[in-house]
């Protein structure tokens, strides 16, 4: 194989596929990165068979084959050499010479010809959606997913299209965040369970503009992301998603309009006096106007008071912070509703067209 290519054309093509290259694995391949030259186009291939990341990068092509370079040292070096025309040559013994400017340098490859290749993914059914879309969706629910590998199904995300809406859904047992997403158009009706870390490395590659579209197309055991240059193949979870409509209700004994903005800097404020390993809730009394946040710990105390509208009952209701915040972040709207049952029950944060709710279970506190 022969190539040549600009430095930050392979070094953007590096990063695209090294989030697919496996830290920890014994098997070498999974540790490499391939690059391919065909007669008409440079491939780099990283897999490490939950994740597969195929992307095409712009150059000369003066003689075909492929070789396997281990992806650390490969994106080490590439990283440190000059802004400048990059020749990669490699001989019988999958040695790799590389050129650029005045420096020479030798690598030891592999021949690839073991390599994973991404699987073949049918094309049948597939949805699209603009990636300006995709990253928001994925920023808005992605924090409320369980890192928790004894329950499976929550580290992943229910992708659920119905005709020309996509609902995007995560949980972990201790709050839900759901997202709805008018699509451009219908699509065959689909459900699939999206591992949380395939989803966080797309929100990482994609561009995120708005007219750039992005394609996903799923089957029963695998979901491709196409885009540009570039292809992403997971595996998906496997299992049953948690019936969601059963823990949603309309509900409520208290609603509040508050501003989101006073609302999440008061919360932000109050964690100053928290310590990670005290897990102390903050507290809402909720009463006529107005509502107090209230924390009290070693470290300090603090009382702030804002003013709401309220409908319905006065309540004095206790949460986690972090799981407010967390919510109110990724809220756009200037005012967030909030709906209350009991101190027992979970609350809901929605807008008018649910094309967001966020359910938090509240936190025990003494009377």
């Amino acid at each position: 194989m022969k190539i040549s290519c600009s430095k930050s054309s392979l070094m953007n093509g590096i990063n695209i596929v090294s989030k697919a290259v496996s830290a920890k694995s014994t098997m070498t391949n999974l540790q490499c990165i391939l690059i391919e030259a065909s007669l008409s186009e440079i491939k780099l291939v990283a897999n490490n068979i939950e994740i597969g990341i195929e992307t095409i990068i712009e150059g000369n092509i003066m003689e075909a084959g492929k070789i396997a370079l281990d992806a650390k040292i490969l994106s080490d070096f590439v990283r440190k050499l000059p802004d400048s025309e990059i020749l990669i040559d490699t001989n019988d013994n999958y040695q790799v010479h590389i050129r650029c400017e005045r420096l020479e340098s030798n690598l030891p490859g592999t021949s690839g010809e073991d390599f994973n290749y991404l699987p073949e993914i049918s094309k049948d059914k597939y949805m699209s959606i603009s990636q300006f879309s995709l990253k928001e969706v994925i920023r808005q629910t992605i924090f409320s997913i369980s890192d928790q590998e004894n329950t499976k199904i929550m580290t992943g995300e229910l992708f659920e299209i119905n005709n020309d809406i996509l609902k995007v859904v995560s949980l972990d047992g201790h709050r839900i965040s759901i997202r709805s997403v008018q699509l451009k158009e219908s699509f065959d009706n689909m459900k699939v369970i999206v591992p949380g870390k395939t989803l966080n490395e797309i929100s990482k590659i994609i561009s995120g503009g708005v007219d750039d579209e992005i394609r996903l197309y799923m089957t029963d055991k695998h979901i491709l992301f196409e885009f540009e240059q570039t292809k992403v193949v997971s595996r998906l979870l496997e299992g049953e998603f948690y019936r969601i409509e059963q823990m949603i209700s309309n509900d409520y004994e208290t609603r509040i309009d508050v501003n989101k903005t006073e609302f999440l800097n008061s919360i932000d404020r109050s964690t100053l006096f928290i310590r990670e390993s005290d897990r102390k809730p903050i507290i809402l009394n909720i009463e006529q106007s107005s509502i107090h946040l209230n924390i009290n710990s070693s470290l300090g105390s603090m009382n702030e008071e804002l003013e709401i509208k309220k409908e319905g009952k006065d309540l004095r209701i206790g949460f986690n912070p972090k799981f407010l915040m967390d919510a109110l972040r990724v809220i756009d709207d200037e005012t967030v509703t909030i709906y209350m049952v009991n101190a027992k029950s979970p609350c809901f944060i929605r807008n008018e067209d649910s094309s967001y709710i966020y359910v938090i279970l509240p936190v025990s506190i003494a009377a």
